[in-house]
């Protein structure tokens, strides 16, 4: 086995613990519970966890069954091109709302950037990730159409 597959092997398996580590805590009623290491996955709470985890078992198999590396990495990065875009609307939105599923007070770095201007640091936060991501995926798939 190659080094290119073990990295995906081992990704898979860290999905599947996701996934079934999701699917217990969400039956728990802990759907909305901070996920810590499964953010790896994008899943920050464990009903994330049930479909990324999933998702990346499947797809990290299928990434193996067609023996195609770039092919795993850009799949990693148009989900976080579009995770991040969908994280950047969330937090857009979580500035505006009445409804406060995030209080600015137990966000991280709340203690540097004060009442809503922490709202600004997690959308510019997830726009920069946004364009690594999309630059990152134009980037493997050109390396993908070489090989």
């Amino acid at each position: 086995m190659e080094d290119w597959q073990v990295v995906i092997l081992i990704f898979s398996l860290f999905s599947l613990a996701g996934f079934v580590k999701g699917i217990t805590e969400s039956r728990k009623g802990n759907s909305f519970n901070k996920t810590g290491i499964f953010n790896l996955i994008g899943a920050f709470v464990w009903g994330d966890a049930v479909v990324f985890g999933l998702f990346f078992f499947i797809f990290s198999l299928f990434s193996l069954l067609l023996a195609d590396f770039f092919l795993f990495l850009l799949g990693i990065s148009l989900f976080w091109v579009v995770r991040s875009i969908g994280e950047t609307i969330y937090w857009l939105n979580q500035q505006f709302s009445t409804l406060k599923r995030n209080p600015p007070e137990k966000l991280l770095f709340h203690k540097f950037f004060k009442n809503d201007s922490i709202w600004f640091v997690y959308q510019i936060f997830w726009q920069c990730l946004t364009v690594i991501f999309l630059l990152s995926s134009i980037y493997l798939t050109k390396l993908w159409f070489r090989n």
